[in-house]
């Protein structure tokens, strides 16, 4: 080998060879063009032969990038798919992004599927994001209760709520969302109506029966995640028997939602 890097907080050493790194990824290319020892131009600190410290990703996570820079393959694992995954866009590697892809399509589950959505949302991977999107649809209850789904982001649980294929029911995605919210709030440090304004845009309040919205206002004086309009459009649609004045989406039961007597009248609107 002629180069050397040094990886993740283990320090742990890496050794390979430029010429098949310098040809099979450009931004390798650029990191290892030093000049060469004794040349005129010894302006860089790090020596042609390294090491290049990577402190910022794990030495397995590198070790399956070298491994498809060699081979043109990979040994991926659960533990790092999605950590790959990114290593594959930040170093331009197309190709091994779409084996990642495959590996996590082919290995989803409850537990892991909403970072692997949230992940297919910052790189913009379409496919994937409608892979776990059905995943999700298919085992809604399970996947509103893992820690995963609490770490969404408001933008991509927005997405998620969207839906009408949502296998839960309303009250249950409302208490779900409050849960999100409380941990997004001690994390962002930012008040919980702050951290939630576009995730309770997408809630169905309207589908919830009186008796469900009385007690939903009772917590929401505690902390204030749903705004006091929305609710009064949701006890409105009670009063008129009708959805006017209401988005026609937050009309629509999902696929979850528990019948209730009341939605005989909200059917016409959420057509």
């Amino acid at each position: 080998s002629d180069v050397m890097f040094v990886v993740g907080q283990e320090q742990q050493k890496v050794f390979a060879h430029r010429s098949v790194l310098a040809c099979r990824c450009q931004v390798f290319r650029g990191m290892l063009s030093q000049a060469p020892v004794g040349s005129q131009d010894s302006s860089s600190s790090v020596p042609p032969q390294g090491p290049f410290v990577l402190g910022n990703v794990q030495p397995e996570v590198f070790l399956a990038v070298i491994e498809f820079l060699y081979t043109n393959s990979v040994t991926l694992n659960s533990h790092i798919a999605l950590e790959v995954l990114t290593s594959s866009v930040e170093y331009g590697l197309q190709d091994l992004c779409k084996l990642c892809v495959k590996f996590i399509k082919d290995t989803l589950s409850v537990e892991q599927v909403c970072e692997a959505l949230q992940a297919a949302v910052t790189y913009g991977q379409v496919d994937l994001q409608q892979h776990c999107l059905a995943f999700i649809e298919g085992c809604t209850a399970a996947v509103v209760r893992t820690q995963g789904f609490r770490e969404l982001s408001d933008v991509v649980l927005a997405r998620v709520l969207r839906s009408d294929r949502l296998a839960v029911d309303e009250l249950d995605l409302v208490q779900a969302v409050r849960e999100w919210a409380h941990v997004s709030s001690a994390v962002l440090e930012r008040p919980v109506p702050e951290v939630a304004a576009l995730p309770v845009r997408e809630l169905r309040l309207p589908l919830l029966a009186p008796s469900e919205l009385v007690t939903l206002e009772t917590c929401n004086q505690q902390d204030l995640l749903i705004p006091v309009e929305s609710i009064a459009a949701a006890w409105r649609a009670h009063a008129l028997r009708k959805g006017s004045g209401v988005p026609s989406r937050l009309c629509r039961p999902r696929r979850g939602t528990r019948p209730r007597d009341h939605h005989r009248h909200l059917e016409p609107h959420a057509k």
